[in-house]
């Protein structure tokens, strides 16, 4: 045989291999699409929602249905935060491999321990969620089981790719594991600090470094605040002790402005989720920028918005 001949063998026996498939990823909020792009870095990936949008309250877009359709695994975070459209959108994709119970379908909330879950609940108290706050991605000591738990069931939809996924979560978790340790030394500076907030976005991250909540500026979860509740914070007793009103970059920002004004207090917006720009583009990367933020706030030296 020639060398020529041998090479157009060679090429034939190449090209007459399958081509694998990239897996197809739907997720409902950018935080688990970073997620899943730190493990499976060429997956097809679509995202429901994006860091201006309040993930509770999105359109069930015939785009966002055939993405599901499409999808070999759907990534959520569960708790009921997409229960006002994630129903309709698995019921009109009919994708049976996207059905609760099936690897399809991941709720990142599953392998969590939620804060503040309630026993009753009723409209009377507001957008409350039956089984605690799903805003569990801004957990540092949470989100590395999520991971692990999440590699693992792509790897179950995707059994070729699993050792590699496995690989990728081990070395996520190693650097995940420094930035933590780096954050809690961070955090040593602002231990003790208060901030007025917005609904409960950041209450995970919060309560880790060690950061009080003086007043939040919605009257009850989920609605918007008013300006009888404005003014009546005015009467807080923890509001003289805020250094900073902390707002997601998706909520209207007048009623903080407007208490900023009463108030003097600095307002700080930060995105609830990962962004496309580079410092926020990760979720490590995002908590360092609101921990960075917060530095900020103590030093006098706000940024004011991210």
């Amino acid at each position: 045989m020639t060398l020529r001949s041998a090479f157009a063998a060679a090429l034939m026996l190449v090209t007459a291999l399958p081509v694998q498939a990239q897996l197809k990823v739907f997720a409902c909020e950018p935080e688990w699409a970073a997620l899943v792009q730190e493990l499976v870095p060429d997956a097809q990936l679509t995202t429901a929602t994006s860091h201006l949008q309040d993930p509770h309250y999105i359109e069930a877009r015939p785009s966002l249905i055939a993405a599901v359709r499409r999808a070999d695994i759907a990534v959520c975070t569960g708790a009921s935060l997409e229960a006002g459209w994630l129903p309709m959108l698995l019921e009109r994709a009919s994708n049976p491999d996207i059905q609760s119970g099936r690897p399809g379908l991941f709720f990142a909330a599953d392998h969590a321990q939620l804060h503040a879950p309630h026993d009753h609940v009723d409209r009377s108290m507001g957008d409350v969620h039956p089984e605690g706050n799903p805003h569990v991605h801004l957990s540092p000591d949470q989100l590395p089981e999520i991971a692990r738990a999440l590699a693992r069931q792509l790897g179950d939809v995707d059994p070729e790719a699993a050792a590699a996924i496995q690989g990728r979560y081990i070395r996520w978790r190693g650097d995940w594991n420094r930035l933590r340790s780096e954050w809690r030394d961070r955090a040593e500076a602002i231990e003790g600090q208060s901030v007025v907030v917005q609904h409960s976005n950041y209450l995970y991250l919060l309560r880790w470094l060690g950061v009080d909540v003086a007043a939040d500026l919605e009257p009850k979860p989920g609605l918007p605040p008013s300006a009888s509740h404005l003014s009546g914070l005015l009467a807080e007793p923890g509001l003289a002790d805020a250094s900073a009103i902390l707002v997601a970059s998706y909520q209207d920002p007048q009623p903080a402005e407007w208490l900023a004004e009463q108030t003097g207090l600095p307002v700080i917006v930060v995105p609830g989720t990962v962004t496309g720009d580079a410092s926020t583009e990760t979720l490590g990367g995002l908590i360092g920028e609101i921990i960075g933020q917060l530095e900020s706030v103590r030093s006098g030296a706000t940024h004011g918005s991210l």
